[in-house]
Formats: C-alpha cells, structure tokens, sequence
C-alpha cells in the first residue's frame, strides 16, 4: 500500500488525507527544508504530495526515490480543493503504479515513469 507526505503547503486537516497512509510535514518536521523532507520521505518509502516545483525539479534530476505528486492546480478554496482531490485521488494513485512523478492539473493528470 502506499504512503504519503503530505507537504506543509498543503492543508493539515484536510478529510482527503486522513488515516495511516499519510502523514503531514507540519506533524513530522514543522519548518523542515525541502533536503529534509526529501531525506525522510525516500527513508520511509513515502510519496511527497506538493504544490512545489521544488520536488519534481529535484525528481528529474536525483531520480526516484520518492515518488511525487505535484498539484499544480493553482490557489483553491479549501472546499474546491476537497472536491477536486476527492474526484481525482483515485486516478493520481493508479497513476503511481508505473510513474514517479505524477503532475495534476485541474483539467488532466500527466506522468512521468
């Protein structure tokens, strides 16, 4: 099964990601640098979930591990962004089967294996 890290900028409290599959840097390490967020994710065998450019930048150059899901959805209200996770969730981990990097836009999903 996988798991996640849900990145800080993303909402804590957030119903979509909720249970033992994830985890929240603003609970495992508030304030962490991006190298340190890297580091524990690829030490769990975690997913880093972000609004970063950061991490899938640093995935195309250092390779897998982790795998990443970049939301490159803009800024949304809490309750569209429910929504739209909520509609797309399901694609984004089928997606991570046989891809590393999976960008989602709010009108398609791309990957990259």
């Amino acid at each position: 099964m996988l798991r996640f890290l849900i990145d800080e900028n993303l909402p804590s409290r957030f119903a979509p990601w909720q249970g033992e599959a994830f985890e929240h840097v603003l609970t495992v390490g508030p304030g962490w640098s991006d190298d340190e967020v890297w580091t524990y994710a690829k030490a769990k065998g975690l997913v880093i979930v972000t609004k970063d450019a950061d991490f899938s930048d640093r995935l195309m150059l250092d390779g897998p591990p982790p795998k990443v899901v970049h939301l490159r959805v803009g800024n949304l209200r809490l309750k569209a962004l429910r929504a739209f996770i909520s509609t797309v969730w399901p694609s984004v981990v089928a997606s991570l089967e046989s891809a590393s990097l999976v960008d989602v836009f709010s009108d398609r999903i791309e990957t990259v294996d």
